[in-house]
């Protein structure tokens, strides 16, 4: 049985890391930082037995890419290490109750994953994003009025961080405000699986957790497809049931799919970038003091750092089409390879000094939205949008604002913070 939070020993080598270990997940930031270096210092990649878990059988183990040169080269060839064959999402392979609900082009490789992106796409070029930018800023502000009015104390998380891209991604999809908390609820439950506190306490009903989210947010955008399918407004799920690119339509299946990979996505992975980058500002005054000099100016750095120590997305998993040598290590046909871009971010063979937070680093690339190829993050210039928002906001009406001791998501996919008091 695996140890639980708090009953592990110390990390002295790579032989005492064990990934699919659940509480290795819920050590201190330290400890982990400490087990992907040593992961990372390996001749070949550490090759790991899977997590068991009730709603699949045990797979055959995995590969841990934990260094960026790895990661880089998968992404750079799907042809090799396909997303579509039991899913990018999870280490164990999906179940096909799953996929109905979870079975998004993040889940697929060409030619279907090009054909979806293909017709989505379109409502995130920098072309399109601009048209929110209004939207963005507006939001951003309003959030910041609420913030001064409550006065500090309050939960940066729930009460900041949270409401920015939630409201960005329920107004661009058209869902009404009522519904904002129900949505907000669901994508915890979803991506807080494991979680006690969104319900997953229990290992034995964490599927029947996911599959009732699943279905609820698939309920929401099926009952607001249909009447926008008779009245069509401005927004994206009008357009996205209204869509008919080069004779390519959504299916209702993958209208909802989408949905839920957008909310849960777009909401949760921005979120915790926000959260984290108050984090690093508290922790790191200097940089706090540089960015005060030119908020704008200094915004667009500032944001890719934020992004990359924050990777609020530890992982997605590949499987490998045919042997393949990549780096000195064959892989064999129909093994797992997990891409830990949380480590890639922390590599010293590219980012020196890789946990200091510098605001004018230049070195990367990062690979917080994801590896380069066709499934790096349809979403990123808007998440980028979303964060410089935020904090040109916070740093021009409560520049001094902190972020005390976060409490974290207990996730092995996510890199979340759920709770985290401010005070100004």
């Amino acid at each position: 049985m695996s140890a639980m939070p708090g009953e592990h020993g110390p990390i002295t080598s790579a032989a005492d890391v064990d990934l699919s270990d659940y509480a290795f997940w819920a050590r201190p930031m330290s400890e982990r930082e400490r087990a992907f270096e040593l992961l990372r210092a390996l001749p070949h990649p550490a090759f790991y037995a899977e997590p068991e878990v009730s709603f699949a059988p045990r797979g055959p183990g995995y590969h841990a890419l934990a260094r960026h040169a790895d990661i880089l080269e998968a992404s750079r060839t799907p042809e090799v290490f396909c997303s579509g064959d039991g899913g990018a999402t999870n280490i164990p392979d999906m179940p096909p109750e799953f996929a109905e609900y979870f079975g998004s082009m993040i889940n697929m490789d060409d030619p279907r994953h090009a054909r979806l992106r293909r017709i989505v796409s379109r409502a995130f070029t920098p072309k399109m994003i601009k048209k929110f930018e209004a939207d963005v800023e507006a939001a951003a502000t309003k959030i910041v009025d609420d913030l001064l009015d409550r006065g500090p104390g309050c939960d940066f998380v729930t009460e900041v961080a949270a409401r920015l891209p939630l409201k960005i991604i329920c107004d661009m999809m058209g869902i009404p405000e009522r519904d904002h908390g129900f949505v907000f609820d669901r994508s915890n439950r979803i991506l807080g699986g494991f979680d006690p506190e969104y319900g997953g306490g229990d290992p034995a009903t964490v599927a029947e957790h996911l599959l009732t989210a699943g279905m609820e947010l698939d309920r929401l955008v099926q009952d607001l497809a249909a009447h926008r399918t008779a009245h069509p407004t401005g927004d994206l799920t009008s357009a996205l049931v209204n869509a008919n690119i080069d004779g390519e339509r959504l299916t209702g299946q993958e209208l909802g799919s989408f949905f839920i990979l957008l909310v849960v996505a777009g909401n949760e992975t921005t979120r915790n970038a926000i959260s984290y980058g108050l984090r690093l500002l508290t922790r790191n005054p200097d940089q706090r003091a540089l960015w005060l000099t030119d908020i704008d100016g200094h915004a667009p750095g500032a944001v890719e750092e934020i992004v990359r120590l924050a990777s609020p997305v530890n992982f997605m998993r590949r499987k490998v089409t045919r042997d393949h040598e990549m780096n000195g290590t064959l892989y064999r046909k129909g093994e797992k390879v997990v891409l830990y871009y949380w480590s890639a971010n922390r590599d010293e063979a590219v980012f020196t000094d890789p946990l200091r937070f510098d605001i004018l680093r230049t070195e990367g690339p990062h690979v917080g939205f994801g590896g380069p190829g066709p499934h790096f993050c349809l979403g990123a210039h808007l998440a980028r949008r979303e964060i410089t928002a935020m904090f040109r906001e916070l740093l021009r009406r409560v520049p001094h604002i902190e972020g005390g001791s976060p409490q974290r998501l207990h996730s092995s996919f996510i890199n979340g913070i759920k709770h985290m008091p401010c005070d100004f």
